[in-house]
């Protein structure tokens, strides 16, 4: 199938906790258990899946407050059908949500691994480094 016959379809919706976890893992991001899947996705602010022919091949979530702040997480596509405009796609979504509904001020901010710098910079995004650093924790229970 050439590019130009694929159908891709744009969900705003969350992910299944099936697809989540499964496009979390082909796509390079770090694992997530199916618990932790189920507990943490029905608190997405926002939540965007795109399918081919009803398989989720991509998506992305903002959650947070719904007022002060907001996340970009979980920008994540098959690597099958990376360089195809998804990830852009998937962005504009999020964002048009931003804009429609977050309250003046807020605050939105994403951690940017790799060349996914450049896509989000399309997005207004900067840097926030020397005046700020990203910080992380992770728990661990084993």
């Amino acid at each position: 199938m050439s590019d130009a016959e694929t159908e891709y379809t744009l969900h705003m919706e969350t992910p299944s906790v099936e697809d989540y976890c499964l496009l979390r893992v082909i796509s390079g991001l770090s694992p997530k258990s199916k618990e932790a899947a189920t507990i943490g996705l029905p608190n997405t602010v926002c939540g965007v899946t795109i399918t081919l022919d009803g398989k989720a091949v991509g998506m992305g979530r903002i959650v947070g407050d719904r007022g002060c702040f907001y996340q970009v997480v979980d920008m994540a596509v098959d690597p099958v059908h990376q360089a195809r405009g998804l990830g852009k796609q998937i962005m504009s979504a999020l964002m048009n949500y931003v804009e429609a509904e977050a309250p003046d001020g807020a605050y939105v901010s994403l951690v940017a691994d790799g060349p996914a710098k450049h896509l989000y910079a399309k997005f207004g995004f900067e840097p926030v480094t020397p005046k700020s650093i990203g910080m992380a924790f992770r728990v661990s229970r084993t």
